[in-house]
């Protein structure tokens, strides 16, 4: 096995698969050997799962063998955030309480994915309920690029693992900015499709309807694969739309030429890293033939972040009416501090808020309708430290302040791609967002392969042996 055969993208292990040049048990066991090696410092995964992955990969062996292939994921080794049910398996959903919760039925999300053969290798750590800090009772995953940062959250487990080549790719998901913060502080391409593009079912909520489940990779086009495999109408989740899912991997080559990318012209308070990896970008896809034009983020856009909070509050306190406030001293002070907020809220600040929400998606739809691509930071403050995002504090302006550019996009449901886009002197990863009308995930991943292919900061990896 190549020394540096766990860092190979999900595309290629694919191909190597298919072409029998390798078996799925020994992908399989290569990265149980890595997850071994270095999870125990890294403490990405809540659950490693050796026998179930190694007994399902020899299945999908003896079905090579045969002549089948289930499809583009065949015998690849993935790993699932722990808020997916996997039927057989923990799913804590990074809560004490659900620790001996085993559900009885795969996630609409875990069994496409098994039926499309990939071989699933644990479930990843993530923060309590997946709001924004880990249970006080659980250690939280590690930065693999360097341990003192901010490994983000709240798919941490997702972007540690899949940054340290501890599996080929993962699932997180993102009600704030969840897929997004850990792909840009680990160095990875995360999706956040549009909302209903990928069904709920199975998925522990934080707030259902800013929930958002999707691939984190290492590349475009494999997250462009593993869209293609979880994308799509769903009986049991009533508001996963009927549309066609399209073939994302196939339409990925159609780049970026003579297309139109919107750049706002005032950005609030971003760092050097994030506007030089935001400028790095537009000069890239200048490069590459498309046409940037300036554009203004609708004013409602900067007090958006703010309406997030107490509606995020108010729709987490309905799913964990069961065990809070019945159970409220066995929560960490971070989440049952959320869960307290939204039960205070009135029915007229929630009207008042849904209406602005509202309003804050048509005025985006107004804007990707003359300029179909956008160019955004994550964060105005590329990268965080651990202990200066304990410093900062918790207090709601602070989270809204942080989620700036990212909540809009879960408020409106509108995809995003975040890609590295450089790195810090820290040798931290740098990422940016691509972002689109609903339902052009073809469009944004293509750009982000367009991208790729004219930059390397996708294929850096972090120091470990």
């Amino acid at each position: 096995m190549p020394d540096d055969f766990h860092y190979l993208s999900l595309a290629e292990v694919a191909r190597r698969l298919k072409a029998r040049q390798l078996s799925s048990v020994e992908a399989a066991q290569a990265m149980l050997d890595r997850i071994a090696r270095h999870n125990p410092k890294l403490k990405a995964y809540a659950t490693v799962t050796p026998e179930r992955a190694l007994k399902d990969a020899a299945r999908l062996d003896a079905e090579t063998a045969a002549g089948r292939s289930r499809g583009p994921l065949h015998g690849v080794p993935i790993a699932i955030k722990d808020l997916c049910n996997t039927e057989g398996v923990p799913t804590a959903a990074g809560m004490a309480i659900h620790r001996a919760n085993v559900p009885a039925r795969d996630a609409t999300v875990v069994a496409r994915l098994k039926a499309a053969g990939a071989v699933i290798v644990g479930k990843l750590q993530m923060t309590e309920g997946a709001f924004g800090a880990h249970h006080p009772d659980i250690a939280a995953p590690l930065n693999p690029w360097n341990a003192t940062y901010w490994p983000g959250t709240s798919s941490s487990g997702s972007g540690s693992a899949t940054a340290a080549g501890l599996c080929f790719a993962s699932l997180g998901s993102d009600t704030g900015g969840s897929i997004r913060f850990p792909s840009t502080m680990n160095g990875l391409s995360g999706l956040k499709p549009s909302w209903g593009r990928v069904s709920r079912a199975g998925v522990f909520p934080l707030a259902e309807s800013l929930d958002h489940v999707g691939p984190m990779t290492r590349s475009a086009l494999d997250s462009a694969i593993m869209l293609g495999v979880i994308a799509g109408a769903d009986p049991d989740d009533p508001t996963a739309v009927p549309l066609e899912v399209p073939d994302y991997a196939a339409t990925i080559g159609e780049g970026v030429k003579g297309k139109t990318i919107g750049m706002p012209k005032s950005l609030a308070d971003l760092d050097d890293n994030s506007r030089s990896a935001l400028e790095g970008a537009r000069e890239v896809f200048a490069k590459l033939g498309a046409r940037i034009v300036d554009v203004a983020l609708p004013p409602i856009f900067e007090n958006a972040a703010h309406d997030w909070v107490p509606l995020c509050a108010v729709e987490c306190a309905v799913a964990h009416e069961a065990t809070y406030p019945a159970r409220a001293k066995e929560y960490g002070p971070v989440l049952a501090s959320l869960i307290d907020h939204g039960r205070r809220l009135t029915a007229t600040d929630l009207a008042t808020l849904q209406l602005r929400r509202a309003a804050l998606t048509g005025e985006l739809n107004k804007l990707f309708d003359g300029v179909p691509l956008m160019l955004m930071p994550v964060m105005a403050r590329a990268v965080w430290t651990i202990d200066g995002l304990a410093n900062a504090g918790r207090d709601p302006a602070t989270v809204a302040a942080r989620l700036r550019y990212t909540a809009p996009f879960d408020m409106s449901g509108h995809p995003t791609l975040t890609l590295p886009g450089g790195m810090t002197d820290d040798g931290v990863p740098v990422g940016f967002q691509i972002c689109g009308r609903a339902f052009s995930e073809g469009a944004i991943l293509a750009a982000g392969h367009a991208y790729q292919q004219a930059t390397d900061w996708h294929l850096k990896r972090p120091p470990l042996d």
